[in-house]
């Protein structure tokens, strides 16, 4: 079943492909459509990162309040020498400071995934402010082209 559909995929993209190559002006479009679109998901990607993080550090903050609180617990239960509910303070105090720990790694880890959105935004942009240049570069190779066939400079190999 998915043979068949596979076929068909590659053939909607030969017959788009060779749609694009015919019509330049068209290809440009696609082609600022899909930046578009790269550069929204991209901005999508980085606030759900934000949004992500914000409830991360407030988780953490939360847990400080507990640990401190508990922290005081284990101080009366010692000076009143129940040591036995002292000993299962501290447990519950070391599962809180190992939620503590793993809550920073998962917030460092959004802090580089960030980091990656970031980078590959800047780079979309970048590439975009030099369209206006390609732009006036193919228009000025096909109208010295039009009436040979001419080659045409290919603008997003890397899709």
């Amino acid at each position: 079943m998915s043979n068949w559909l596979e076929q068909l995929e590659r053939e909607l993209d030969a017959k788009l492909s060779a749609f694009l190559r015919k019509n330049p002006v068209q290809e440009n479009l696609f082609s600022e459509q899909h930046l578009k679109d790269q550069a929204g998901e991209l901005q999508r990607q980085r606030q759900k990162l934000q949004r992500e993080a914000k409830q991360q550090r407030q988780q953490l903050l939360r847990l400080a309040e507990d640990v401190r609180a508990w922290r005081w617990r284990i101080d009366r239960v010692k000076a009143a020498g129940v040591t036995d509910l002292a000993q299962r303070a501290e447990q519950h105090l070391t599962s809180l400071m190992k939620q503590g720990r793993a809550l920073w790694a998962d917030l460092e880890d959004l802090g580089r995934r960030f980091t990656e959105v970031e980078q590959q935004l800047e780079e979309l942009r970048e590439f975009t402010s030099m369209l206006p240049m390609v732009r006036k570069t193919l228009s000025s190779r096909s109208a010295d082209s039009a009436g040979e066939g001419g080659t045409r400079l290919k603008l997003l190999g890397h899709w």
